[in-house]
């Protein structure tokens, strides 16, 4: 049986996708955002958009950490769970990343390669483009995206991983644009198909976009830490940029 909806619903929308996923390090995410807030200079109240923000555990420990804060996804089930933990200084609503959302920030974060996932392009470039639209003057963007060299040079092409009693069987290729993963879902007496597939950018291409936007890089991290990123040897390219002067 193969599932067939809108793309993000075909995959990023069903209860398969957060499964395969739950085992992320949220110890390892909150190190990184209270390291990346120091490092952007966000202070106590500021205003930040968390762009695609899932289920929203990263925007709840940012609003924990004193932030005023916007939770945007696509997905309605994430948003219906995220909303759970709305507050006055929290806030969560469905909305494509393709266009502004309405209102200025002081930080907007893509994060945990959120990134990259259009069919093409010009639809990536519209995100980065609203991200413009929609920062303050002054304001920081944040685009936590995979280092495309070293993940495709150490692509695990094959794997097998079993989660609550479902197989997940992924074969994983380059195609020369894209990094794909075919993922067959075996759930009991069930078997699905789904796709990842997002766009191999290299920090060449970021600039490009950015600079057509009149936005420049100001830091490039190559990991979680916050150490400076290595093209050749870095797994993470989280770039921090701004409106140039």
């Amino acid at each position: 049986m193969s599932i067939k909806k809108t793309w993000y619903k075909s995959w990023f929308d069903t209860e398969y996708y957060h499964l395969l996923y739950k085992k992320r390090d949220n110890l390892e995410a909150e190190k990184f955002i209270k390291k990346l807030v120091k490092a952007i200079g966000l202070k106590k109240n500021h205003t930040v958009l968390d762009l695609a923000c899932g289920k929203g555990r990263h925007s709840v420990f940012l609003n924990k950490l004193g932030f005023n804060v916007t939770g945007v996804d696509l997905s309605d089930n994430n948003i219906d769970y995220a909303k759970k933990f709305s507050n006055n200084n929290l806030t969560f609503f469905k909305h494509d990343m393709r266009c502004s959302v309405g209102g200025k920030f002081d930080a907007i974060l893509n994060l945990f390669t959120s990134f990259g996932y259009f069919d093409n392009d010009l639809e990536d470039f519209k995100v980065i483009k609203a991200i413009k639209n929609s920062l303050n003057k002054d304001g920081i963007g944040v685009i936590d995206f995979m280092n495309s060299k070293t993940i495709i040079e150490r692509l695990i092409k094959k794997e097998s991983i079993s989660c609550d009693g479902v197989i997940f069987n992924i074969d994983r290729f380059f195609d020369g644009k894209h990094i794909i993963k075919k993922i067959q879902t075996i759930d009991n007496a069930n078997c699905y198909y789904f796709e990842e597939k997002v766009r191999a950018y290299e920090l060449s291409d970021f600039k490009y976009m950015l600079n057509q936007l009149n936005l420049s890089i100001i830091n490039t991290y190559g990991c979680y830490n916050i150490s400076e990123f290595d093209k050749d040897s870095s797994k993470r390219m989280i770039l921090v940029f701004k409106n140039k002067r």
